[in-house]
């Protein structure tokens, strides 16, 4: 599957109203899952132990306003548009970088699992620095679903059928 950003741009000049407003409302879903059991998005339901880091808010910026949202609004039905196969659409790589973001932008010592491997010093040490780097890859994670799913609504349209 090819993941052209020109055929990316031409599929986002040919989106409605609808696409654009699931765009947004994805957005924020994205923001509030992933945001507020991290601690990004400051709620009186959750705290961390350790301070929310400066790139944490433009990582899950990036991941939900851009990348999420534009990826989760693909999936809404353009009725010009016929049918495509969706295998190899990126629907995995959205599903892996949207994880990933969750790992990259959380408390370092708050995820069970990375504390039962590693312990509290062991995800201080270990896991806090490779957090910046699980954040670039699940921004390029999301990055390719989305190419990769606009590339294919603009490649080859098939018409309705009657």
């Amino acid at each position: 599957m090819s993941s052209s950003p020109r055929l990316a741009g031409a599929a986002l000049g040919t989106w409605r109203a609808r696409q654009w407003a699931v765009a947004a409302l994805g957005a924020l879903a994205t923001a509030l899952v992933v945001g507020v059991p991290t601690d990004v998005v400051p709620t009186p339901l959750f705290s961390r132990a350790v301070p929310v880091q400066w790139w944490n808010y433009p990582a899950l910026s990036v991941t939900a306003a851009v990348l999420a949202g534009v990826t989760l609004s693909t999936y809404v039905r353009q009725p010009q548009r016929g049918e495509r196969s969706t295998a190899g659409d990126g629907s995995r790589t959205g599903a892996v970088g949207g994880l990933l973001t969750f790992f990259a932008v959380g408390c370092p010592v708050c995820h069970k699992l990375v504390l039962v491997l590693l312990g509290a010093s062991g995800a201080m040490s270990y896991w806090a620095p490779l957090q910046p780097l699980l954040a670039v890859l699940s921004v390029g994670l999301l990055a390719e679903a989305a190419l990769r799913r606009l590339s294919s609504r603009a490649e080859c349209p098939v018409p309705a059928s009657a």
